[in-house]
């Protein structure tokens, strides 16, 4: 939880701060930054539940994920060393979604994932579908059971993909 920033996670000589999303833990990014550099720069942390002063033997690492939909502030990303990792192609996403799945159809899984790079494709969606929103809506898909061939005609659960009224009806605008 970055409103607390002391609560970093620590193993042997380094600590380790992960963040999924940035975008959403920064919701008051400059307060949050500043917690989390100054805590950076003590290079120590207490943890309230314990009472203790966690103090590093060396520089922490801190590993962030971002999708890059908002600016970060100057001052932070000159912090940060940067390494872009492309979007999954259909063929690694793949191995990544059965991952997360014993059992699927193939042919779900097939059209799911036309369909899914389909909606990536469009340059008027504004809030692409993730990794993720792709496992949860094969498993809405699958919960649903959802005919594969139906997935091409009307993306049914189309709102576990897309975020935004603006998304579906540009998704909606190209089905026509």
């Amino acid at each position: 939880d970055l409103d607390d920033p002391s609560r970093m996670l620590y193993s042997k000589q380094e600590w380790f701060k992960t963040r999924e999303e940035m975008n959403e833990v920064f919701a008051d990014i400059p307060e949050a930054l500043s917690n989390t550099l100054e805590i950076l720069d003590k290079m120590e942390f207490y943890i309230p539940e314990t009472k203790e002063t966690v103090k590093a033997k060396q520089r922490p690492i801190v590993i962030i994920t971002s999708n890059a939909e908002k600016e970060l502030p100057d001052a932070f990303l000159r912090r940060c060393i940067f390494h872009y990792i492309a979007f999954p192609t259909q063929e690694q996403m793949e191995k990544i979604i059965r991952v997360h799945f014993d059992k699927l159809d193939e042919a779900l899984l097939a059209q799911a994932m036309q369909a899914f790079y389909w909606l990536r494709s469009i340059d008027s969606i504004e809030k692409k579908p993730s990794t993720s929103e792709l496992v949860d809506w094969l498993r809405a898909l699958q919960l649903g059971g959802v005919d594969p061939a139906r997935i091409a005609k009307d993306i049914p659960f189309a709102g576990v993909l897309l975020k935004k009224d603006k998304d579906i009806t540009a998704m909606q605008r190209r089905m026509r």
